[in-house]
C-alpha cells in the first residue's frame, strides 16, 4: 500500500560522506595525527572554539636538509682552529613544537577548507659527531657535540575536513628564528598531515 510519500533519492557519493566534523555546537574537538616534512612527527591539536586551537608536535627533524649548515658550525666547535673537516653525521634528533593558532572559515574556495596562521615555540637537540684530520691530513679523529637550542616561530596553514571519514587533512609552513645556539638564524620549515578527529 503506497501512502503517496516520495522518499529522495540521494547519490551515492553524497549518502557516503559522514562528515563535515567540526559543527558549531559540538565544540572542544581533539585530532592526532601524523606529519610528514620537517619535521617528522605526531602532531596532537585540540580545538576548543571554532576559530581557536592550540597544537603540538613532537618528532624528528630531517637530518638531511640541516647537513651543510651543520658542517658549518664545525670550526666554532673545533677544538682548534688546525683540524680539517672531513665529515659529519647527526643523531639523537628530537624536535618538540607547541602553537596558538586562530582559524578563518574559507568556504567560498571549497566547503570544509579553513585558513589558521599563528606563533609558536620551538624547542631542538642533536648530538653532531664531526670526523677530522690533522697534520696535514696525515691522521684522523673525530669529537662530537650535544647541541640544544630553542626559539620563537610563526606558522600559515591549510586545513580541510570534509572526507568521508573524521579526518583532517593539513599542509602549513613555518618560519623558524633560533634564540640559543644561533641567535638570528632563521629557516623556513613545514609539512603535510593527517588527524583523527574526535
Amino acid at each position: 500500500m503506497s501512502t503517496g510519500l516520495k522518499v529522495p533519492r540521494v547519490s551515492e557519493n553524497k549518502a557516503r560522506i559522514v562528515c563535515p566534523i567540526f559543527k558549531v555546537n559540538q565544540y572542544p574537538y581533539q585530532g592526532i595525527g601524523l606529519k610528514l616534512g620537517d619535521p617528522f612527527a605526531i602532531t596532537y591539536k585540540l580545538y576548543p572554539t571554532r576559530h581557536l586551537a592550540f597544537a603540538a608536535d613532537v618528532g624528528m627533524p630531517s637530518a638531511g636538509l640541516y647537513h651543510d649548515y651543520y658542517k658549518g658550525l664545525f670550526n666554532s666547535y673545533s677544538p682548534s682552529d688546525t683540524l680539517t673537516y672531513v665529515t659529519q653525521r647527526s643523531s639523537n634528533d628530537l624536535f618538540i613544537e607547541t602553537k596558538l593558532l586562530y582559524q578563518w572559515d574559507v568556504e567560498k574556495i571549497s566547503r570544509g577548507l579553513q585558513l589558521y596562521a599563528g606563533i609558536g615555540w620551538q624547542w631542538r637537540s642533536t648530538k653532531l659527531s664531526y670526523t677530522y684530520s690533522y697534520q696535514s691530513g696525515a691522521k684522523y679523529s673525530s669529537f662530537a657535540k650535544d647541541r640544544f637550542t630553542y626559539g620563537p616561530v610563526m606558522i600559515l596553514g591549510f586545513e580541510y575536513a570534509y572526507f568521508t571519514w573524521p579526518v583532517s587533512g593539513f599542509i602549513e609552513v613555518e618560519f623558524f628564528t633560533d634564540d640559543m645556539a644561533d641567535p638570528g638564524y632563521h629557516r623556513f620549515q613545514g609539512g603535510v598531515g593527517l588527524r583523527y578527529v574526535f
